[in-house]
């Protein structure tokens, strides 16, 4: 019996719509309507993987399974997106930094996967010809009774693999950025970078489709279980647009979803069996706002990326610049009471926070004059208890074939492609 579904697909050169009916074993069916620009079936049905959400993790992971030789790409692989385009929420609000990994703990995984992943990023930039640049950042002290914590920040860095740190006395500080105050000295990081987040994602979707995945946006996953012969996951998943459903079967299932990674893990049934101390707990979820400069690039004293001491929850208020050279402040941390969608107008900026703002980034641009803040844009962070990135495959959970995401906060960007090699290894590794 045939389940009619209009499904948007979304190219990195058009978009169309097509109209699809459900059958099994349908990549050729994918393939056809994704080459052609004109209306033609499209059956949703068996495929080798699907990966609900994409942002940059879940393109990178998409990538990294449609290109991998342990799965039989085939039977095709296929990314689910909800939003109209890929890369609209989290991985679009933020701070386009590549992080050189100084403050996360020895053992961690978002120290393991920023290490690798700056190195697989900063590869594929320069080999793809995506703007970026290593403009490096001072970490600084603004009072000499920092100093003590900003040495304690150097020596564990250091320790941890943060690659050729450089800890400054004022005076040397001063003189890479005259208008800092940083009386209790400043770190340099030159391995830190910016880049072109937009362009990066819409690489990982060209070679996404260049390797036959699919990316389908508008669509929504509502859950799914583990299919009765236990090889494989059946989804059901419903058009944004139309409200028509659909059920897709899977052997590989990675959930994605970022901000709602937890809804999703929690409506996927499937026996899940955590050890206790690998529980993934409830995910809080942060509100970062970012304050742009009046006057721009012309109105800003710094070349390089300026960031306090790190703080609860975040990183503290800090001054990163785009490719262009404008900058911008923030984020800063206001931890919401519930779920992100529980919340109308999330994204909006109040020009109320400007006062706070300005006390933080007076600690260490004192001569910053009043009024020169505006509002600009804001993201959410999702937050484990643990603090660390949540990758929940077989060896955690028992299931095999299915890969949870959760968690995923900076450094998520630059641990993107590292991330993705870990996903498809938890995936296709026997236990």
């Amino acid at each position: 019996m045939a389940h009619t579904l209009s499904l948007r697909l979304w190219s990195s050169t058009r978009i169309h719509v097509v109209s699809s009916h459900y059958y099994s074993h349908s990549l050729y069916y994918f393939r056809r309507a994704f080459a052609s620009s004109s209306s033609t079936p499209l059956p949703l049905g068996e495929v080798a993987a699907v990966v609900v959400g994409g942002g940059a993790v879940g393109l990178a992971v998409a990538r990294c399974l449609a290109m991998s030789p342990a799965i039989n790409t085939d039977e095709g692989v296929v990314l689910l997106e909800s939003e109209s385009h890929v890369g609209t929420a989290t991985s679009s609000r933020n701070s386009e930094v590549i992080h050189a990994g100084i403050y996360y703990p020895a053992n961690s995984s978002k120290n393991r996967m920023c290490h690798r992943g700056r190195g697989l990023l900063y590869d594929y930039l320069a080999e793809r010809g995506i703007a970026h640049d290593k403009v490096g950042k001072l970490i600084v002290a603004p009072d000499e009774r920092d100093a003590e914590r900003l040495r304690e920040l150097f020596e564990g860095a250091s320790a941890r693999g943060a690659p050729d740190l450089e800890m400054l006395t004022p005076a040397q500080a001063r003189a890479m950025e005259p208008a800092l105050r940083c009386d209790g000295g400043a770190i340099h990081s030159p391995h830190t970078g910016i880049f072109d987040s937009h362009a990066y994602m819409s690489a990982l979707h060209a070679d996404v489709e260049n390797s036959g995945g699919v990316v389908v946006t508008n669509t929504h996953v509502l859950g799914g279980q583990v299919r009765p012969d236990g090889e494989g996951f059946t989804l059901r998943a419903v058009d944004v647009e139309s409200g028509d459903q659909t059920m897709v079967s899977a052997r590989y299932l990675v959930n994605a979803a970022g901000l709602h990674a937890m809804e999703i893990h929690d409506a996927i049934a499937a026996p899940l069996k955590y050890a206790p101390e690998l529980q993934p707990g409830r995910v809080r979820y942060a509100k970062g706002s970012y304050f742009v400069l009046k006057g721009g690039r012309s109105a800003c004293p710094f070349r390089r990326l300026i960031y306090p001491l790190p703080e609860i929850g975040g990183l503290g208020v800090h001054l990163t610049l785009d490719l262009g050279g404008q900058p911008r402040f923030g984020p800063d941390v206001e931890f919401l009471p519930g779920e992100p969608s529980s919340f109308d107008d999330i994204y909006d900026v109040s020009a109320s926070r400007a006062p706070d703002f300005e006390r933080a980034i007076r600690a260490y641009w004192p001569e910053m004059p009043s009024g020169m803040l505006e509002p600009s844009y804001a993201g959410i962070r999702a937050k484990l208890p643990s603090g660390d990135f949540g990758v929940f495959g077989p060896d955690e959970h028992g299931v095999d074939g299915l890969v949870h995401i959760l968690g995923i906060e900076s450094p998520g960007l630059t641990s993107s492609l590292a991330l993705a090699e870990d996903v498809v290894a938890k995936l296709t590794t026997v236990r």
